[in-house]
């Protein structure tokens, strides 16, 4: 258990992620909290909000009985930084609440309950609900209720209308629910000499059973939704597919170096453009770079044999491979019925199945390392348009072949993410649409410079954005959603070109 921050609390605080449910409603066999989203799965990504939070020194997990060992081995390929363990779950939600609190011990502490199927709560949530639990022995999560809500009777067999709460006090109930893990033992340990006893969460039976313990409502967001129904497995999917778009933050100059020096690099597509500008950048921070394009290397990614020839170099030479960047690509602009076969072959070929066989090539080296294949990406991917039917077509494959990679690689720790930059100004964009105002474009070290922030990142199957005042969404406090939304109109307008080998 990590040791409490004396500055801030004095009692740890214990995270306890509930997963004992059998996802009968979503139609599973197996546990719904064991289902991927975005490469992971559901109690993965809850467990990681925590393992983030600084102010969570230790995180219980209670799980599904009969699935113990899955959940430890999830929790052994997280590489989590706070002590983690796993205990069986109850038939019952109140059973798993009981069993978390004997597992707790004595000891007084501060305890975060929470839904293994909310996998999207953020950090704001987790400090609320700590802070909240300075002044208050017990704290809910809730976001005003969006809809009227009714109160019905049964007539004859008829639902009617009985009621109509006031809206403006309704609230939605979520996770985390805290207390102080007295408060709680009493609770339950009251609610075990009731034969009426029933509950749906921790904090109606606090409420019900101590009445005179004050219970802090602290806001949730409606991102923190849980996975019940299908409908909800594909809307966080989403939710997380547009918050993977954000880019991570800038690292500081020491942790490039701690991250990149004396790791090697390889890049295709390296001899201009994007691909030379990160291979500049990782070079700058003690890495070894192997750029291989056509002009360079006589390198046609296109060709397996040349892909493996280059792998097979740069490991022969150092040892190792930690990254393997493709920016490799071409634009044939033209209606498809008027491209010639020759044309057709080699825009697929090369936007395409050069992807493909590079991370096939790849695999067993990043393997070695734990590394990183990058790939690129245009805003085209979003929607095709005339004239650019293979560009469009060829882009949005690549974004699915980094998710579903994301997904088959993430036991071998192997991450996989893409890049979509806006408009760049590249050697390859000038000669295909002559000089164009600096303002309007992105330039190639900008671009370079979140690759390589995603390179070390911990990230994987993110498809992240590179925009031209990418600030605008901090400044305005704007969320992914609503940034997507504003962009859409100019994203159909870019006319993305990658930087050819």
């Amino acid at each position: 258990m990590r040791t409490p921050d004396p500055g801030t609390r004095s009692i740890p605080t214990i995270a306890v992620i509930l997963a004992g449910g059998t996802g009968q409603r979503i139609g599973l066999k197996v546990p719904k909290q064991l289902l991927k989203i975005s490469g992971k799965p559901v109690i993965q990504h809850a467990i990681n909000a925590f393992d983030k939070s600084p102010l969570i020194d230790e995180i219980l997990v209670l799980m599904t009985p009969g699935f113990v060992a899955e959940a430890e081995k999830i929790i052994s390929n997280c590489h989590l930084t706070t002590p983690t363990r796993v205990i069986e779950g109850g038939p019952s939600r109140s059973e798993t609440t009981r069993r978390a609190i004997a597992a707790l011990g004595q000891a007084e502490c501060n305890v975060l309950l929470h839904d293994a199927v909310r996998p999207l709560v953020d950090q704001r949530i987790i400090d609320d609900c700590v802070r909240a639990l300075r002044d208050y022995p017990a704290v809910d999560v809730a976001i005003p209720s969006s809809d009227t809500i009714i109160m019905v009777d049964q007539i004859a067999d008829v639902e009617v209308i009985s009621d109509i709460p006031d809206r403006s006090r309704l609230r939605r109930g979520q996770t985390p629910q805290a207390f102080r893990l007295s408060v709680l033992r009493r609770a339950y340990e009251l609610a075990a000499s009731d034969p009426a006893f029933t509950t749906t969460d921790d904090c109606g039976v606090v409420r019900r059973y101590l009445p005179d313990v004050p219970i802090r409502v602290v806001e949730g967001t409606e991102h923190n939704m849980k996975i019940t129904h299908p409908i909800d497995v594909y809307l966080a999917d989403k939710l997380f597919r547009l918050a993977s778009h954000i880019a991570p933050e800038h690292a500081s100059t020491e942790t490039y170096e701690n991250q990149l020096a004396g790791r090697t690099a390889v890049i295709f597509g390296g001899s201009c453009g994007i691909g030379r500008a990160i291979g500049d950048l990782l070079r700058s921070f003690g890495a070894t770079v192997f750029p291989f394009s056509r002009s360079l290397t006589g390198t046609h990614v296109e060709n397996p044999e040349h892909v493996a020839a280059a792998l097979a170099k740069a490991h022969r030479e150092t040892g190792r491979i930690d990254f393997v960047v493709n920016t490799a690509g071409i634009l044939r602009i033209g209606k498809l019925a008027e491209l010639d076969e020759t044309s057709i072959e080699e825009a697929l070929r090369v936007n395409y199945l050069a992807p493909v066989q590079i991370a096939r090539a790849s695999l067993p080296y990043l393997q070695e390392t734990s590394g990183s294949l990058l790939l690129f990406t245009s805003s085209s991917y979003t929607r095709g348009r005339a004239d650019y039917s293979l560009y469009s077509s060829s882009k949005a494959a690549v974004v699915n072949l980094t998710q579903a990679l994301a997904d088959e690689w993430s036991t071998a720790d192997v991450r996989v993410n893409c890049i979509n930059p806006e408009r760049t100004a590249t050697p390859m964009r000038t000669r295909a649409f002559g000089e164009e105002p600096a303002d309007t474009l992105l330039t190639a070290a900008a671009v370079a410079e979140t690759s390589v922030d995603v390179l070390i990142s911990g990230i994987t199957g993110h498809i992240v954005d590179i925009r031209r005042g990418a600030e605008r969404e901090q400044s305005s406090g704007l969320g992914p959603i609503a940034a997507a939304v504003l962009d859409a109109e100019a994203e159909l307008e870019e006319r993305t070109v990658g930087s050819d080998a």
